[in-house]
């Protein structure tokens, strides 16, 4: 468990996500905004199947990896944002990565903050590069995506194919000023994925 803060002094701790966590997610799912589920999961749905929540908490560490931020101050909340990769089975050095954070705490750092836990891990576990499918009206997934020194790589049905690379990317987030509390991330993470057990919360 990494503990950290938003920009706005805001405590918030990044934990693995675990199977454990569906109703966690469902929960932060719901609190997404219709706009913000459409432009995370290109669709209308209020909440998500439960097939999808189950692919989102069937998490191994190595062929899906994903983080998830709680508020450190507040017991039982649900979850702020989760961040996933999932390793491409024909380029198993590359991942399709993704993000989504509720609407509250949009313009907070919270995006950049699981970035930067996940492309350590991932790092870790051996992959050298993120795809990331935006949709063109996402413009702060598209500016955080092309701060991390993303590339257009094309378009698939309307949506914008991004790729990331990961190293490129780490070096861009220890070099940001605007958001204090990825000192925290870097200086934790060693620990945190070292002592990867399960954690109350």
């Amino acid at each position: 468990m990494i503990k950290t803060e938003l920009n706005d002094g805001t405590p918030v701790c990044i934990r693995r996500v675990r199977p454990g966590d569906e109703q966690r997610l469902k929960d932060g799912i719901a609190q997404l905004s219709p706009q913000s589920r459409y432009l995370r999961f290109f669709s209308g749905m209020r909440e998500a199947p439960p097939q999808v929540l189950r692919a989102l908490a069937s998490v191994d560490g190595h062929d899906h990896i994903a983080w998830g931020a709680l508020r450190s101050d507040l017991a039982d909340t649900p979850a702020l944002g989760v961040v996933h990769a999932f390793r491409d089975k024909d380029d198993p050095d590359g991942a399709e990565y993704s993000v989504a954070v509720v609407d509250d705490y949009h313009g907070r750092g919270l995006a950049r903050l699981l970035t930067a836990v996940l492309l350590l891990d991932c790092a870790r576990e051996g992959l050298a590069h993120f795809t990331v499918h935006i949709l063109p009206e996402n413009r702060p997934a598209l500016s955080l995506a092309r701060s991390l020194g993303a590339e257009g790589v094309g378009y698939d049905s309307g949506v914008s194919v991004l790729e990331i690379d990961i190293a490129e990317a780490l070096g861009a987030l220890r070099a940001e000023s605007d958001v204090p509390g990825l000192a925290a991330v870097f200086a934790q993470f060693d620990d945190a994925a070292l002592g990867a057990g399960p954690t109350s919360g």
